[in-house]
């Protein structure tokens, strides 16, 4: 009979751990294993991914983009229906005053980490039991796991610098601790976690994203890519358009590039909450024919691999997908020394890494620019550098066999 495994994720949106979640189950043997996926919000694109022998239990399900203008509105009355489902709001009253008061004094609110615990209370019952069920983010999909899945193993992931996204133990009622096992997808994510739950030292491991580099090659040679007819050196960045990523700090080093008289173009692939407020910045520096918000495109890998350079430049990161595909398709790289950034590369060796400082970053981009021999070097190092990471995979299974 084969071992039943569910994925809970809070929504299937075009984002790193969504299609990390879609690397996994596709590397998972589905003659033996029976997967099924829950998906908190019922929402996202990524949906049309997901392998047609993986049952979909909710009840329905929108495939309209979370970035989308469309998606944020369908998003929105989704979370107030679930919200007054079975009360949900109600008993997290206190819950949510608490913990909003909480975040207003340390000067920080973060709404969605309010509203997880709130969403999932709502969310639909499922009545099967499962050998593993695993929550593949933090928030939602990790207290429904705890509290509305009946499993004989329990797992969650960790996909971002846990403190630094906002979350703490009081939040989520120390939910961790009923897990089985936990997998941090970077050493730093890792010790991020355990300087808040140090009893969770034993049962934390890392789990590598995995890595599909035969399709990053395919795909990157399909038709595509920048039609601009640009005749200077193309920067690219592939990332969300929120405050983590500190997209703001890349706009005004493009200035700099300008005002030193660089013939440069810089490209960000992705959507975002931030896109009115960027887009503003951008035409009050004069930038609108110079720094372009492509948005979401379905196959990035095109203009990753036509690009003259890769810049990621970020506040704090999981540990980034984007930056290991950059590596797959040799492109010399710049990255912001934030800790789970230098876990994927050695400075002057296979990337050049940097200050998050506008005049810090186009100084590393103007190096470059004027050494070609310095950015086939790096691009070559980054092609060769082994990106299958460890076999995380087996850890994980283990916990079912």
């Amino acid at each position: 009979m084969k071992k039943k495994i569910l994925f809970v994720i809070n929504t299937l949106g075009r984002g790193g751990a969504e299609n990390a979640l879609i690397q996994l189950i596709n590397n998972i043997d589905k003659d033996i294993y029976d997967i099924s996926l829950y998906v908190i919000l019922g929402q996202g694109e990524l949906i049309e991914k997901i392998p047609k022998h993986v049952r979909i239990l909710n009840k329905k399900f929108d495939h309209a983009s979370v970035l989308s203008k469309e998606g944020k509105k369908n998003l929105r009355k989704n979370i107030i229906g679930i919200a007054f489902s079975r009360f949900s709001f109600f008993k997290n009253f206190f819950y949510l005053l608490t913990n909003f008061f909480r975040m207003m004094f340390s000067g920080k609110i973060f709404v969605d980490k309010l509203l997880w615990k709130m969403l999932s209370d709502g969310s639909d019952i499922l009545s099967e039991e499962y050998d593993l069920a695993t929550a593949f983010l933090e928030g939602a999909s990790t207290y429904y796991v705890r509290d509305h899945v009946r499993a004989k193993k329990k797992a969650a992931f960790i996909h971002v610098n846990y403190l630094e996204a906002g979350y703490n133990r009081k939040l989520d009622k120390n939910v961790y601790i009923d897990m089985d096992k936990i997998f941090a997808v970077s050493e730093d994510v890792r010790n991020s976690f355990l300087s808040e739950y140090s009893e969770c030292k034993d049962k934390t491991y890392i789990f590598e994203n995995i890595l599909d580099v035969k399709s990053i090659i395919k795909k990157s040679e399909e038709s595509g890519g920048f039609d601009d007819a640009f005749d200077g050196k193309r920067i690219l960045t592939i990332a969300r358009l929120t405050a983590q990523k500190a997209i703001d700090v890349s706009i005004d080093a493009c200035r700099i590039l300008l005002d030193k008289g660089e013939n440069v173009k810089w490209y960000v692939l992705g959507d975002g909450d931030l896109r009115t407020k960027l887009e503003e910045k951008i035409k009050k520096e004069g930038l609108t024919d110079r720094f372009i918000l492509f948005g979401v495109k379905d196959n990035p890998y095109p203009y990753l691999k036509q690009c003259d350079l890769y810049v990621h430049a970020t506040k704090f990161e999981g540990k980034s997908i984007a930056i290991r595909e950059a590596q797959v398709l040799g492109k010399p790289i710049i990255v912001s020394d934030c800790p789970s950034n230098l876990e994927l590369v050695v400075s002057g060796e296979d990337a050049l890494v940097t200050k998050l400082d506008a005049k810090a970053i186009s100084d590393s981009i103007i190096k470059l620019l004027h050494d070609e021999n310095l950015c086939t070097e790096l691009g070559e190092k980054a092609r060769i550098k082994d990106n299958d990471g460890p076999d995380s995979l087996d850890e994980l299974l283990n916990m079912v066999r």
